[in-house]
């Protein structure tokens, strides 16, 4: 077995104790974290809770000034950064790009980690590629210009390029952030449906209902880990984002939505 297969009892991405500030000013706190292989989980809370700066630390971007961060039971500052990217993809926010580049150009940056004079590009590499740019329904728009995007393509492609890593785990920052409804749908699905273990970072709490378990951060602290439906209570709903709500059921087809109002 690979030193970085996950074994069956291991977590995919776990971190205890981890805390990271600015100035002083601690931003994520006292962070205890399993993700199972597999699960969807979704990271909710209110601005500036510290949701972006836990993904980032998991991911490895920031360096923690306290606790763990461990992958496939490995530590994660122990890792090099080509074996990281192997293993873990991440989509920010924000990743737009000033070059002049096209769809596929942009996804074949994907494939850099698995990239070495021992290992050039090959027709593998072309296959993933065309396979990724597919997976998001962009295989059609693989020569346009990735400044004739709009914001949906645009995210597709983010998606495409990190699907082309291979990752076992993708880790999403408000994928849908600035998209239209239509958009948001489309991406939140194609997420849902991708092999891998993912961690998404969401605002509308209605779409973390898709989620298999939500984390909810308040304050820089993990204040509740659990089902969707065990977690957004109405008092934690109170509480965590200052609005009342409860759960209401959908004639159409069974499904539970949230039903929310200002304090």
């Amino acid at each position: 077995m690979n030193a970085f297969e996950p074994t069956q009892h291991c977590a995919a991405l776990a971190c205890t104790g981890l805390g990271y500030q600015i100035k002083g000013t601690p931003l994520v706190a006292e962070v205890d974290l399993l993700v199972r292989p597999g699960e969807t989980l979704g990271i909710v809370g209110p601005n500036g809770s510290g949701k972006s700066t836990l993904l980032k630390l998991l991911a490895g971007l920031l360096k923690p000034h306290s606790g763990e961060v461990r992958l496939n039971d490995h530590p994660l500052a122990k890792l090099r950064r080509g074996e990281i990217a192997r293993l873990l993809a991440v989509v920010e926010q924000q990743a737009n790009t000033d070059d002049a580049i096209s769809v596929r150009d942009a996804v074949e940056l994907g494939r850099t980690p698995w990239l070495s004079a021992l290992s050039p590009w090959s027709a593998a590499d072309d296959a993933i590629v065309a396979q990724a740019l597919q997976a998001v329904a962009m295989a059609h728009l693989a020569q346009r210009t990735w400044h004739s995007l709009s914001g949906g393509e645009r995210q597709r492609v983010h998606i495409a390029r990190a699907l082309a890593q291979q990752p076992r785990i993708l880790l999403l920052d408000e994928p849908t952030n600035h998209l239209d409804i239509q958009q948001q749908l489309s991406i939140l699905h194609l997420v849902r449906a991708l092999p891998v273990t993912t961690l998404i970072a969401l605002h509308d709490l209605n779409q973390a209902l898709d989620c298999d378990r939500l984390a909810v951060m308040q304050h820089g602290r993990l204040v509740a880990l659990g089902t969707p439906l065990e977690v957004l209570t109405p008092q934690r709903l109170h509480d965590t984002f200052g609005v009342h709500g409860h759960f209401i059921d959908d004639p159409l087809d069974g499904s539970r939505f949230l039903r929310l109002r200002p304090r």
